[in-house]
């Protein structure tokens, strides 16, 4: 049985409290609105990284150094930690039409379900051929089925209901990473290694892959607007672009700074979007309309910021260098 771990105040060793908050003014011209970051210490080296928001207000994050999910109440700045077995190493986790977390389980090689009430977790493994897949990332489709990708060079999709997996073989082998939905419905995942995106065909699951004009990119993470647009991280160029597979267009990005390493894309309900960059140790947020940024650098060295979420008026990521949880908040009461 797992356990649970309840984590509150300062008082207690490594505890759980929001920091003052610290607010932000743009620096662009384009941006006047004022933004609040806050931050939220967790469990002392477990490595805090992808989050997601939960209807309730909560926010689930992983543990990938010590084989826990954690869920944050922001309202009281306290967090507790669910285990998810022996050689756990959660990587990715979303929020599923069941209100339920999922998530990539690449310790147990296992796409992992926590009941939100009991904290349950129920394991699908994956096949017994693919031994180490490294899961990376998920994302449900509009009917409920659960895609997934692995560095390894593999992707996936689960029935929750009935639990049949089918695992497919990418089409250039190492790199799976990031993936999403499309407002229409279609799934893309972006390949790290491979340097490319490729749409997925629900139906046969067969992957169909488009290069982005940058050679040896780096794509990273990709995440959809509302327009259908596919925004990418480009680990290796320093690039944000922008693919619409309507016209089939591209459009690239360099983020400030000498040398940037995006890492993680994600797009908020406004179409803003936010990116995350090992170079400056900072989040960086991108407005397509006026083509600037405006960066957010950690109050700490390596924070490491490898994953944001959100929902409106509120951008989250996880630094996991710094084990902590980080809320930018756009037009905030203050």
């Amino acid at each position: 049985m797992n356990r649970r771990h309840f984590l509150r105040g300062a008082a207690m060793a490594g505890g759980v409290i929001a920091c003052p908050s610290l607010v932000l003014r743009a620096t662009t011209a384009a941006a006047a609105e004022p933004f609040r970051v806050r931050y939220y210490p967790v469990a002392a080296g477990m490595g805090s990284r992808d989050v997601t928001p939960a209807p309730d207000g909560s926010i689930w994050f992983c543990g990938q150094r010590n084989g826990t999910l954690g869920r944050l109440d922001p309202k009281i700045g306290a967090h507790e930690l669910v285990e998810l077995g022996p050689g756990a190493t959660p990587h990715g986790v979303v929020i599923g039409p069941d209100g339920a977390p999922w998530i990539t389980e690449g310790g147990q090689n296992a796409i992992a379900r926590v009941d939100p009430q009991d904290h349950k977790v129920t394991l699908f493994r994956l096949p017994a051929k693919q031994s180490y897949a490294n899961l990376n990332t998920g994302v449900f489709d509009k009917t409920g089925i659960y895609w997934f990708t692995g560095q390894s060079g593999i992707y996936g999709r689960l029935d929750p209901k009935s639990g049949e997996m089918t695992v497919f073989d990418a089409p250039r082998g190492r790199g799976p990473y990031g993936i999403t939905r499309t407002p229409a419905g279609d799934i893309w995942y972006a390949s790290l290694a491979g340097s490319h995106i490729a749409k997925i065909d629900l139906k046969s699951g067969k992957a169909t892959i488009v290069d982005p004009p940058t050679k040896g990119q780096g794509a990273r993470r990709v995440w959809s607007d509302s327009k259908g647009r596919l925004w990418v991280s480009e680990w290796n160029s320093g690039n944000v672009s922008v693919h619409d597979p309507a016209n089939g267009s591209w459009r690239q990005w360099k983020l400030p700074g000498e040398r940037p390493r995006t890492y993680s894309v994600y797009v908020d309900d406004k179409d803003i979007v936010w990116l995350t960059d090992f170079g400056a140790n900072a989040i960086v947020r991108f407005d397509p309309a006026t083509e600037r940024f405006t960066s957010f650098p950690s109050d700490r060295p390596n924070a490491n910021v490898r994953q944001m979420d959100g929902r409106p008026g509120q951008a989250w990521g996880g630094e996991s260098g710094t084990n902590r949880l980080v809320v930018i908040e756009t037009n905030p009461a203050v």
